[in-house]
């Protein structure tokens, strides 16, 4: 299980759903044997570099899926931005042949899917939660919050 990032003046569990095609849907992942590890260590390499973590890498025929921890810092965009960003020039010069095969010389299509992932609760969950902030029932309340942010320690 993911554990929460403490820095010295935040402490956060942010997790996203980044799936990147590559350019033109082509099958490159299924016709160049090699290239879904050369990905997952071009992560490895990014991972030291800044404050991301790749949870999980899942390589298809014609895209990657990757479930990425980071830090506040980062928007959603700017970490797409330097995984696709990385990995493409990486992978052109760890495997030429790739970029041979892509006609316009970029790996990944323009765009990309990414979605936040819940840990500790879902979206029903917390919008409950937080509508019934204020409410009397101190007792349901505090079960929720003890539910919620179990083994969380803010000081």
């Amino acid at each position: 299980m993911t554990e929460h990032l403490k820095r010295s003046h935040n402490i956060s569990l942010l997790l996203y759903h980044l799936v990147c095609p590559a350019k033109y849907r082509r099958d490159v992942f299924k016709d160049f044997q090699g290239i879904d590890q050369e990905i997952k260590n071009i992560c490895l390499e990014i991972q030291k570099r800044y404050d991301l973590k790749f949870v999980e890498i899942g390589v298809d025929d014609n895209h990657v899926h990757f479930l990425i921890q980071s830090v506040p810092m980062f928007s959603p965009t700017n970490i797409a931005k330097i995984v696709k960003s990385i990995t493409a020039k990486e992978i052109f010069k760890r495997k030429p042949v790739v970029k041979r095969e892509l006609w316009g010389g970029e790996f990944w299509t323009k765009g990309y899917y990414i979605n936040t992932v819940g840990h500790a609760a879902n979206e029903r969950q917390i919008q409950d939660y937080i509508k019934n902030q204020g409410r009397s029932n101190y007792q349901q309340l505090h079960t929720q919050q003890m539910t919620l942010f179990e083994g969380i320690h803010i000081r």
